[in-house]
Formats: C-alpha cells, structure tokens, sequence
C-alpha cells in the first residue's frame, strides 16, 4: 500500500462463509500486516451491515467485506450512503462480483489488490429502490433461490446451483409480464426474465456476452419457452453469454425498464429475495468505488 493512502478499514466478514473461521483468520492477519488498522464488526445480520457502514462513516477510509454475493449486496446502499471505497474478500459460493471484477478467489491476493490501492467506479442496478450488483430477476431463478440452502451451499459449493436449478427447471410453468422499455410494451409469456448489471451471475452464468459492470447500461433476457426442456440446448449459451442468439430468448438494453405481472411475483436480486413486482429497475452509473487489479474491466 502506498504511503499516502490511508488504512484505517471497517472490516465486515461473513464468519459462518464456505470458507470457514481459519479462512477468516488467515485475511485478518494477511490485512495487518499489510498495515490497515482494522475495525471488525459482525454480519450475523445482514440487513444490519448498510447501518453497520453508515454508522463508521466517520471512523474508516475504506470497507472490506469477506463473504459472498448476498453479503455485499447488504452492503450496497452503505456503500452507496458513505461513498467508502469497497475492498471485497471472496468467500461465498459463487462469489460473482468478485468474477465479474477479476479479484482472485485466494484470500491473501484478494488482500493484496485492495493493499495495492486501484480504484474503479462502478455501476449498480436498483429494482424498486433495492441495489443490486449482478442480476435482479423473476420466475426459475426465485425458485431456485429458495431451494438454495446453506446447507446445500456448504456441502456443494457452486455446483449446488447446477444442482438445484436442474430440479426447478423440470416443474416451471411460464408466467405472463409486461416489459415496459422507453413507453413502449412487450407482453410476453416466459420461465425467467432477468435484468443483468455486471457481468457474471448464477455461479459463473454470463449476462450478455459483451457484458460489463461499468459500461453504463442494463441487459434484460426473456426465456419465453413453451416446455421446460427447451432450456437444455440453451444452457451452454448461457454460460458464454450468447443465449441471446436462441429464437426463445428475447434480449433488451435499456437503462430503465418496468415490468408488471398479473399477480405479484418475487424478485431475487443477487441471490436474495428483495422486492415483487411490479418493478421498476434503473441504472446507477459509477454508483460505488471499489478495489480491483490494476487491469480494464472488459468481457474474458
């Protein structure tokens, strides 16, 4: 770290994580003797981690978060608040923001990148006032949410949502929704509509293949299928980001979209069940600093 860059850390760890207490222990050490002065408080609460950040806003230079997806999205509006630059630590099972900004899964080099002082600003998403970093979405991807327990996390890390998506796909059932883009509608019948922000998603699922999480801009995916196993010739698309070349999959860029429903349906936002529609989504642009390596954050 460099001289003139001031160490004084709130660090926010999520010590019941897949990566265990030693993993934890490891980093605290890793950080002191990279020489931030670290304030840890507890995550045990994750609804409590925004006031948690607003409250040291005063006391710190930067926050550190050890966890996962779910855990920095908690995060989000005191990060948002505070305007506190974000280092991130990844330890939850998918981990897809760390993906999506190139920070390495081993907790020293994740240390040394924030140790190293590069700053990007990036973009969040918001659906009905909720933050988002990766992916907000309704339909297959609630289910699956709610199927994803931390015991079946802790035992099969990300391929517990292969695993699990697997099941729900066999019994989903298209819904109807409205897509609402610059006053016009789309009505469409669909398994899952998902409105991308980053990159990554899902355990490593892409968003769009030309997808970034700075580039200013939402990409929405419709999967209007009529039978659930026409899914399976599209998987593989999915993970390149390039599902939108299928004639079952609708694709949309947009920086505000709304979407109604006949009957409110839930809607999971970096794999946390936040808010049901209606939804409004919007873009944040450049809503958050965080730590990254000092490489461009492009599609890889």
């Amino acid at each position: 770290m460099s001289d003139n860059l001031k160490k004084r850390a709130l660090l926010l760890v999520n010590r019941h994580s897949r990566r265990g207490e030693d993993a934890v222990a490891d980093a605290v050490k890793e950080l002191q003797n990279l020489g931030f002065e670290l304030l840890e408080e507890s995550t045990a609460k994750p609804q409590q981690i925004s006031k948690i950040i607003c409250k040291h806003r005063n006391d710190v230079d930067l926050v550190i978060i050890g966890g996962g997806d779910g855990t920095l999205n908690a995060a989000a509006e005191g990060l948002v608040d505070t305007k506190l630059p974000l280092g991130i630590l990844p330890m939850g099972t998918a981990n897809d923001l760390a993906r999506t900004l190139s920070i390495p899964s081993p907790l020293s080099e994740a240390c040394q990148i924030i140790a190293a002082g590069n700053i990007q600003q990036i973009d969040l998403g918001c659906v009905n006032d909720k933050h988002f970093f990766n992916v907000a979405s309704m339909g297959l991807s609630v289910d699956i949410t709610r199927q994803l327990n931390k015991e079946v996390k802790q035992k099969w890390g990300v391929l517990a949502y292969s695993m699990v998506a697997m099941q729900v796909v066999r019994r989903s059932r298209p819904f109807k929704a409205d897509i609402i883009i610059n006053g016009e509608k789309i009505s469409v019948s669909t398994a899952q509509i998902a409105v991308g922000n980053g990159r990554f998603y899902g355990g490593g699922m892409v968003v769009a293949e030309d997808a970034t999480i700075n580039d200013q801009r939402l990409d929405l995916y419709s999967l209007e299928l009529d039978h659930w196993w026409q899914i399976m010739p599209i998987l593989p698309a999915m993970w390149q980001g390039n599902h939108d070349q299928w004639q079952k999959v609708r694709s949309i860029q947009a920086q505000e979209i709304e979407i109604y429903t006949p009957k409110p349906r839930a809607i999971s936002a970096d794999g946390e069940i936040v808010t049901k529609t209606p939804a409004k989504f919007r873009l944040v642009p450049q809503a958050v600093s965080v730590f990254v390596p000092k490489i461009p954050l492009v599609p890889t």
